[in-house]
C-alpha cells in the first residue's frame, strides 16, 4: 500500500482535505457498514468532498495520481467513485482525463452498458477510485468489471482506508498500486477500536 504525497504543492491540499474530512465526514455512533459489520463510527466522505474546498482538494490529489500512473480515464463503482472522478477531470492536472462510472447492474434498456460515460477504447488505462475502503468488495467488483470490458487498471486510489483488510484485497485483485489518501489512523487516531 502506497501513500500519496499529501502536503507537497500549492495550498497543501492534503491538509485541506484532511481538515474537511475531520470536520464534515467523521460521524461518531453505532452504524452498520456495507460489509454488514457494525462499527462505532462512520466516515461519510461525500459530506466533505461535495463541498467546494473538499471537492477541489480531492480532485487535485486524484488528478495528480492519475498523471503519475499514466491513466487515461478515472472512475469506479457508481456512487463512491462518481464525485471523485468528476473532481479529478475538473482539476487542471486532470486535463485530458475522462471519467466513467461502473454500474452495479447492467441497464436492461437503452445501450445496456456496464460502464457509463464516454466510450473507452479497448485497453484504456484506468485509475480506479473509491471513497471509503473497508473490505474492498465494491472496489474489487469495479476492477473485475473494468477488466472484463477490456481495459487496463493502472492503479487504485481511495480517499480513506479503514484498515480492515480491504487494501490487501484490492492489491490482490488489481495487481496494480493501491494508494489511500488517508487511513482511519490519520482521521480518527483516538478511536475505541484502534489496535495498539
Amino acid at each position: 500500500m502506497n501513500r500519496i504525497r499529501l502536503v507537497n504543492g500549492p495550498g497543501q491540499v492534503g491538509e485541506v482535505l484532511l481538515a474537511q474530512l475531520r470536520e464534515h465526514a467523521l460521524v461518531i455512533g453505532k452504524v452498520t457498514l456495507s460489509s454488514g459489520a457494525e462499527a462505532e463510527y462512520y466516515v461519510d466522505v461525500k459530506r466533505a468532498i461535495l463541498r467546494p474546498e473538499g471537492f477541489r482538494a480531492v480532485g487535485a490529489l486524484i488528478a495528480a495520481e492519475a498523471t503519475d500512473r499514466g491513466a487515461e480515464a478515472v472512475g469506479g463503482l457508481t456512487m463512491g467513485a462518481d464525485p471523485l472522478a468528476s473532481a479529478a477531470i475538473g482539476d487542471p492536472a486532470g486535463d485530458g482525463l475522462i471519467a466513467f462510472f461502473v454500474r452495479k447492474e447492467r441497464k436492461d434498456h437503452g445501450l445496456q452498458r456496464w460502464i457509463e460515460g464516454p466510450i473507452l477504447d479497448p485497453g484504456t488505462k484506468c485509475l480506479v477510485v473509491e471513497d471509503v475502503v473497508t473490505t474492498g468488495g465494491s472496489t474489487v467488483k469495479a476492477i473485475e468489471r473494468i477488466r472484463e470490458e477490456g481495459h487496463e487498471v493502472v492503479g487504485v486510489v481511495s480517499v480513506l482506508d479503514r484498515l480492515a483488510g480491504g487494501g490487501e484485497a484490492i492489491e490482490d485483485a488489481s495487481q496494480a498500486p493501491y494508494t489511500p489518501l488517508f487511513t482511519i489512523d490519520d482521521l480518527y487516531p483516538d478511536r475505541p477500536d484502534r489496535s495498539a
